[in-house]
């Protein structure tokens, strides 16, 4: 398992449906538990992350609030065109507290 930034494997965010300027999308990959993307768009939101080489993702943790739903995909092709369904998982509504779901994928 590897418990590092994504940033540090070369992954960029490079499709985020909203931002805000204070939390933007490169905040997903940074490892650092104080910052966050902030979406300010209507629902649902989404991001694409391509990593700098192929890997193999066993697991991910998703630290949140208020999300009720995320869908997990992939894609393998040089273009962002042809996705895959890797895993869908319904959170649990925590009233404002943090959600930590470890997923395997």
């Amino acid at each position: 398992m590897i418990d590092s930034s994504l940033s540090s494997l070369g992954a960029k965010v490079v499709v985020a449906t909203s931002s805000d300027e204070n939390h933007p999308p490169e905040n997903i990959t940074d490892g650092h538990t104080k910052t966050f993307w902030m979406s300010t768009g209507m629902f649902p939101q989404e991001f694409i992350i391509r990593f700098a080489e192929p890997l193999k993702i066993s697991a991910v943790t998703v630290d949140s609030y208020n999300v009720k739903h995320l869908k997990i995909e992939k894609n393998t092709s040089q273009n962002a065109s042809q996705f895959e369904s890797v895993t869908e998982k319904d959170f649990e509504h925590t009233e404002g507290h943090l959600q930590s779901n470890p997923i395997s994928v």
